[in-house]
This record gives C-alpha cells, sequence and structure tokens, in this order.
C-alpha cells in the first residue's frame, strides 16, 4: 500500500551568523519502510524524534526535502497538489489533538459531510444519511449531528475526527497519536473501534503513538525513531521478545508493569547524556551521546539499516561486531 524511500523533511531555521551558513532542522532523515495493504505499522519514540513530520509528509501536509513517496504503486512525491485529489480521498489523517483539529464554528455534520463535499460523494438525504450512520458506527448519535466541537467531551471529539476520515472511505489512514489526550478507559475504547473498522473496510494504518504497549497490542509491525532516523524495525511481537538496538531496549524498559514482584526484578535503563542537536546534526550516531555501549566508530560512521533476521532490520555498528 506504502512504500517510502530515503524519505527527508527539513525545516529552514534561519543563518549561522558566524558560519554564514544555513541552519536547518533535520526533522526526518533518511529513512525507508513500507506497509501491506491491510496492516498496522506502529511508529514510536520520544517526543520530538520526528514521528508526526513523518505521517504529515506521507500525506503530503508538509512537501518532502527528498525522497520517495509510493503509493498502491503510485510516485506522489512530485504530484502537484490540484492532482492530489484522488488521493486525499484514499489517504487520511486522525489528528492527536481532537479539538483544534475541529473547526469550532462548524457543527458535527458540516465537519464530517466536509469532505463528502469536496469529492462529491453523495448530496441532499443521502449525504445526511451517511453522516448518520458514521455517527453510529463511531459510538454517538443523530441528536449530535447539529452541536459543536466545544459541546462533546474530548473522547466524543476523538470519535467525530475518526468519523471525519472515514467518511470519504480511505484506503490509508495516518493515526498521529490519536489517543493521547485521552484517559486511559477512553484510549481501550478508541483502539478497539479503529481495530474493528480495519477488519470491516479492510483499512490500511500507520498508528503513531508514546505508549509502547498499546502500540503492541494494535501493531503488526514496529518501527523505533531517535532524532529524525530509523533505527529499528522489526514485527511487533519480536521487538518486544528480542529487542537489539540500545534505544529501543531503554524504551521497553520504561513500560510500566501492574506486578511489584515483576518491576523489581525488571532492570529499568536509565539513558545518561545529552540529547544531540537535530539542527545541522554532526556524522555519525544519534545515539551515540547517550548509549551505553558506544564505540568510536559511533562517533564517526553514521549506522545504517541492515537485515539481522527476517524482517528485523537495525542501525547499530553493535550488530557488527556479532
Amino acid at each position: 500500500m506504502l512504500e517510502v524511500t530515503n524519505l527527508k523533511k527539513y525545516f529552514d531555521v534561519g543563518h549561522n551568523i558566524f558560519a554564514k551558513s544555513k541552519l536547518f532542522l533535520t526533522a526526518v532523515d533518511d529513512i525507508s519502510l513500507y506497509i501491506n495493504r491491510g496492516e498496522t505499522f506502529g511508529l514510536v519514540g520520544e517526543s520530538g524524534c520526528g514521528k508526526s513530520t513523518t505521517g504529515r509528509t506521507i500525506i503530503k501536509l508538509y512537501q518532502a526535502t527528498g525522497g520517495r513517496i509510493i503509493f498502491d504503486g503510485i510516485d506522489i512525491t512530485d504530484i502537484p497538489e490540484k492532482q492530489m485529489k484522488p488521493y486525499r480521498k484514499r489517504m487520511q489523517m486522525i489528528f492527536q489533538d481532537p479539538y483544534s483539529s475541529l473547526n469550532t464554528r462548524m457543527t458535527v455534520t458540516d465537519i464530517i459531510g466536509e469532505g463528502i463535499d469536496t469529492h462529491n460523494i453523495a448530496k441532499g438525504k443521502a449525504r445526511q444519511e451517511i453522516i448518520f450512520d458514521l455517527l453510529n458506527k463511531v459510538g454517538l448519535k443523530r441528536e449530535h449531528a447539529n452541536r459543536y466541537p466545544h459541546e462533546f467531551s474530548g473522547g466524543q471529539r476523538q470519535r467525530i475526527g475518526v468519523a471525519r476520515a472515514l467518511a470519504v472511505s480511505p484506503d490509508l489512514i495516518i493515526c498521529d497519536e490519536p489517543i493521547s489526550a485521552l484517559d486511559v478507559s477512553i484510549q481501550a475504547q478508541v483502539v478497539n473501534m479503529l481495530e474493528d473498522f480495519q477488519n470491516e473496510m479492510g483499512l490500511t494504518y500507520m498508528f503513531i503513538a508514546h505508549d509502547l504497549s498499546m502500540v503492541k497490542h494494535i501493531s503488526d509491525r514496529i518501527g523505533v525513531m531517535y532524532l529524525g532516523k530509523l533505527v529499528e524495525v522489526c514485527p511487533s511481537d519480536e521487538l518486544y521478545e528480542k529487542p537489539l538496538h540500545p534505544y529501543t531496549q531503554a524504551l521497553l524498559s520504561a513500560i510500566p508493569i501492574p506486578d511489584p514482584r515483576v518491576t523489581r526484578q525488571n532492570k529499568r535503563i536509565i539513558l545518561q547524556g545529552d540529547v544531540v542537536s537535530p539542527i545541522n546534526p554532526p556524522e555519525g550516531c544519534r545515539f551515540c551521546s547517550r548509549c551505553r555501549y558506544v564505540m568510536d566508530v559511533c562517533r564517526e560512521v553514521t549506522p545504517e539499516l541492515k537485515e539481522v533476521s527476517p524482517g528485523h532490520v537495525v542501525a547499530c555498528h553493535l550488530m557488527d561486531r556479532k
């Protein structure tokens, strides 16, 4: 369904007045991944690592600085905006903040119906029936259709966002941390709802999140990002059973386990050192300043993603020594 090759997204943040050179924030730096039709690809990492920017660049809310985006066999990287309309219908996004992503001056009917109108899917009574059906699917009622976003709870607003994404019958949905702003009980409801829609409609998801336990529950494969780079990609179960990159190991050690005996046995990996600046970063591994296994080569050569077992790729110089 989706193939991304050497994707880059740099933001111009000004000039270095001493070196007289431009400064670029490397939000996404040369990442490659694929998502099979009907699967869920999880993308995890710390805040600021480039997860959301990756999703927005793939869906072309941001123009890529470099690399290729192949959607269902078609290269959409350099397609003009006027010609993107058919692909916009097939690629939708659920945003992180369910309030700021909804127009406060529009009713729920107008919010969900906007995509239906843009793509000329239905009009009049047929349009209204589609909206009512979507509201029912996401657990809302017909009487909610004429209300405004401020009249709903956070969980209900996120359901409206899901209904809006589903309104145009997409193939791929980028879920940009759709549960991070919700209560734990509501998170489970939204995730279960997304899984039901996937089974019913054959949807493909990129699921961006912080909650590693929730990502494991919903994802078929998981990619781990660190400062704009993919450092490890593998099937969900394998990542949790056998994490190979030191950063992945540290992330997994931070997952809280509701069992004091297990918690005492598991050793938490505390990362030391400073985070490398994403503005014009130096050569070498981005994680070397915090890695407990750092070697000289880590500071000099940027590691490439290498397959260590079928479907399991890691970008770490430690793999060369095994």
